[in-house]
């Protein structure tokens, strides 16, 4: 049966399920650690916006142009402090506009989170019209590189618009639901009123309206879409290919509920899709774009499999570490982000030269929470293995942060521009030793082991997720009280005891898996994760798998922000962490490479007559 609406609001809103172990590949994962540090850094950008505010006051009011000049650099530093802590530039956000886009993604799900027209209100922006004969005329024309044309009749645009806007929709009420701020993020469209009356920032640092903007989406949708699509087609010998029976019963049954509920209020299904998505979206035109997105999304997924079936050699990936050797240096750390820099200072000082008193201070200098209090008590909170600076970069901790610049009047920030990193050329110099202590910022670090190109194996672990019984029934467990956290410990204590009373095995351990974890993804993989590398899982069960002391049979319950993890290790897995860094580092430009092509085969322009007859904007008197 198809998914209530409810169900699929959910599922859209949480990425799909949610896998506990820390792998990073759910949208609702993601959101709730950003909203966590989102939070973590309010104080911190509000005092910077009050610091912005009085310094441009001063700089109103003064007489002196050097002085002036002076107050200009200041706000230019503060303005940069800003964007770091933002981590982006103005505009719609790169992975925002990833979201957005959805290129070839399941849009016959996203096409339901359509408000049902019995509310009396049509979707915004979505009226039935009477003139049904214009949604044959060509909206869009993709080119190929050999010149033949593709005709994108209004039908076709007004589906994918429909999509567009809904996905944006769901982004917002993702980013809302997780207390993130929409202004920051720049999600900030109000839905009441018109999108050609609001602007934001394009791709290109343009100031569009967000109606431009959604139409730009648009059109690169189109574009790539039925780029995979046209190349399926020509794979396939000229024949269009089939899809799986589980997408062509995905297809059935979203129309057969969707008929149901039409018919209790007296339309028809092609009547009904017309109101919810636009003018000629019925049901054919729904069948046949949402087969055509399902045939590019295969095809596209057939490209990753062929990528990641490609067999390179020894030398091919030493020949992509030397080319890229800083990619690949990496070095082994404690390291904790305190909130304030005079509490990195004070960490710094009372640390000792052997670092036996680190776990001790990031207890002190967290924040005093039920969780902080246990989680930081561990080694393993605050260890980063093998850390590369791209690692240290993404953990968003101010020693990875680019040194404060300023620009001329009127010069702006550039993608190209060579930003320096001094707290990580201290960290990764060859002057580097065990013991070193250095304080950058909020950061305090005491180096393990210097630069290296890591020889160390990546780990196979087995684990069994114990999560706290939470009363929001959040993913993230940080929220939980001493008691529910203390409920989950016991418990954990007592899968280990089962085992312990056990034959003590990796099979042993694996049985006790499916019906003790709480990690959904790793349940009928007896909680297996194979080739552990930096970067990959959350930091504590990361630096347990990582510990270059740890050997086959260990156990141990480990904390994260999910629960309590019952680690298993298994042993290293025979490749060393650098060659599982340049394996998916190759895959990725190789498979980039061959997206760039398809996309440079083709190009896509908006009919000048047919752009009057396709969705213009959210209508809200309707």
């Amino acid at each position: 049966m198809a998914k209530n609406d409810k169900d699929l609001n959910e599922d859209i809103l949480s990425g799909g399920s949610i896998s506990g172990s820390g792998k990073k590949d759910s949208a609702s994962k993601k959101a709730a650690s950003q909203a966590k540090r989102a939070k973590k850094l309010a104080e911190k950008r509000s005092a910077l916006e009050k610091e912005l505010q009085q310094l441009k006051s001063k700089r109103d009011v003064e007489t002196s142009d050097a002085k002036k000049q002076e107050l200009n650099k200041q706000i230019d530093a503060v303005r940069n402090k800003m964007d770091r802590l933002n981590g982006k530039k103005s505009g719609v956000s790169s992975n925002t506009a990833r979201v957005i886009k959805g290129v070839v993604a399941a849009v016959v799900v996203v096409a339901l989170l359509v408000t049902y027209v019995c509310t009396g209100a049509v979707r915004k922006g979505f009226v039935h019209s009477v003139l049904q004969w214009t949604t044959g005329i060509t909206a869009a024309t993709i080119t190929d590189k050999d010149g033949d044309k593709i005709r994108i009749p209004v039908s076709t645009y007004n589906y994918y618009f429909a999509n567009t806007y809904n996905n944006l929709m769901s982004t917002q009420q993702t980013y809302e639901q997780y207390g993130l701020d929409l202004a920051e993020n720049n999600l900030d469209v109000d839905f009441d009123i018109p999108l050609s009356k609001q602007t934001t920032t394009n791709e290109d640092d343009e100031v569009v309206t967000w109606l431009e903007y959604l139409n730009e989406q648009v059109l690169e949708g189109i574009k790539t879409t039925y780029a995979y699509y046209n190349e399926a087609v020509a794979a396939n010998g000229g024949e269009e290919p089939e899809i799986t029976e589980e997408q062509q019963t995905q297809i059935d049954d979203t129309l057969s509920e969707y008929e149901s509920n039409a018919n209790t209020y007296g339309y028809t299904l092609s009547a009904y899709l017309v109101q919810a998505m636009g003018k000629g979206v019925t049901e054919e035109v729904f069948r046949r774009e949402s087969k055509i997105s399902y045939i590019a999304q295969n095809y596209q997924s057939e490209m990753s499999e062929n990528v990641s079936e490609t067999e390179y050699t020894d030398a091919d990936f030493e020949e992509y570490r030397d080319a890229n050797i800083s990619d690949f240096e990496a070095v082994s750390v404690r390291i904790f982000e305190a909130g304030t820099e005079d509490d990195a200072v004070a960490f710094k000082d009372a640390l000792r030269a052997d670092g036996s008193n680190f776990s001790d201070l990031a207890v002190q200098y967290s924040d005093d929470t039920a969780f902080n209090s246990e989680y930081y008590a561990q080694d393993e909170a605050t260890t980063k293995r093998y850390a590369t600076r791209q690692v240290l970069q993404n953990g968003g901790y101010a020693i990875a942060t680019a040194e404060e610049h300023t620009h001329e009047e009127g010069e702006e920030h550039s993608e190209d521009e060579e930003l320096s990193y001094p707290g990580l050329d201290w960290l990764f110099s060859a002057d580097r030793a065990a013991g070193d202590i250095y304080q950058y910022s909020t950061t305090v670090v005491y180096v393990l082991e210097p630069v290296s190109v890591p020889e160390a194996e990546s780990a196979n672990v087995r684990h069994i997720l114990v999560a706290p019984e939470t009363d929001d029934d959040s993913t993230d467990a940080t929220s939980a009280s001493a008691e529910q956290w203390s409920a989950a410990y016991e418990k954990a204590e007592d899968i280990v005891s089962q085992y312990e009373s056990g034959e003590r095995t990796e099979a042993s351990f694996e049985a006790l898996v499916a019906d003790n974890t709480d990690d959904t993804g790793s349940a009928s993989t007896g909680g297996l994760y194979e080739s552990v590398a930096p970067g990959q899982m959350v930091d504590a069960f990361e630096a347990w798998s990582l510990d270059p002391a740890r050997r086959a049979g260990d156990i141990d319950i480990v904390q994260t922000e999910y629960g309590y993890h019952i680690m298993y290790f298994v042993g290293g897995s025979g490749t060393p962490i650098w060659r599982v860094n340049a394996e998916s580092a190759v895959a990725s430009r190789d498979a980039e490479s061959a997206a760039d092509e398809i996309d440079s085969n083709y190009s896509i322009s908006l009919n000048w007559f047919g752009r009057f007859y396709i969705e213009k904007d959210t209508d809200i008197d309707a």
